[in-house]
């Protein structure tokens, strides 16, 4: 297996980045073992939440042996605290960042599946947010979406003031990421309306995978998302199960991802 730190100049967000990725190349094989045969690795694009980087999914949980285990390969970037949407006042175009581009250089630089069957998106909170808008906004790259915890927010966003005592709380934070809050509800940063679009248009919606910890803030926000996909008769796989905003929870789930995405 290969652990490899990359740094590139990304155009969607005019400056250097650097991504971790785990591939599984060079595996030692027993003599009576069968060889893996040889073919573009599936791969598993991983968002961190708020606060992190490219790192935290290699420290906070055992992703690394697990891929290996399942020659899956695993890019993780670092998504800064955008909620991975682009930011068109600044021209960090994050959106277009981690559904395009990252894909795009990723698959060049690693033998990795240009197949949207083979090709997932994950994340835990702010990155569980990320990945459900990007999956569905690049529904055509992502066949799956794995969304942990997720910090689904707008609604907080729309009716949040300044006078919140944490700065990711605050109005001036959300309108820094969302841009014009009055006009967020129903656009394309809104996993709600990206999965109606989907559903009217009749383009294929990936396959969806949420979970969320009981103990966790945002549990209620979680199942809304659930019902919302349930009233619109979409097929997805929804759990709950005990934990808090920790990364046992997280470790224990993106197990249960990989378990989902029945990786051969």
């Amino acid at each position: 297996m290969a652990i490899a730190q990359v740094h590139f100049f990304s155009r969607s967000l005019s400056r250097q980045v650097t991504v971790n990725a785990i591939v599984p190349v060079g595996k030692f094989h027993m003599p009576d073992m069968p060889e893996r045969e040889k073919k573009p690795f599936k791969t598993l694009y991983l968002l961190h939440g708020i606060f992190g980087n490219y790192t935290d999914w290699m420290v906070g949980t055992r992703i690394a042996s697990w891929a290996e285990e399942r020659n899956l390969a695993v890019i993780m970037p670092s998504g800064d605290n955008s909620f991975y949407v682009d930011h068109e006042k600044s021209g960090a175009m994050y959106g277009d960042y981690f559904g395009r581009e990252l894909v795009e250089v990723t698959r060049e630089m690693f033998p990795l599946s240009d197949k949207r069957e083979d090709t997932f998106i994950g994340g835990l909170s702010m990155g569980g947010f990320g990945a459900l808008r990007n999956g569905l906004k690049y529904h055509e790259t992502f066949g799956a979406i794995a969304a942990l915890s997720s910090a689904l927010v707008l609604d907080n966003a729309v009716h949040s003031t300044n006078d919140t005592p944490t700065i990711i709380g605050r109005r001036g934070y959300y309108e820094s990421v969302f841009g014009d809050l009055d006009k967020l509800l129903g656009s394309d940063k809104d996993p709600k309306a990206l999965l109606t679009a989907l559903k009217e248009s009749g383009a294929s919606i990936p396959k969806l995978y949420i979970a969320c910890g009981t103990e966790d803030s945002l549990i209620e926000a979680n199942r809304g998302y659930h019902k919302f996909l349930e009233d619109n008769h979409v097929e997805h796989t929804y759990v709950e199960g005990t934990g808090a905003h920790t990364w046992e929870f997280w470790d224990e789930y993106i197990l249960k991802v990989l378990h989902w995405l029945s990786l051969a």
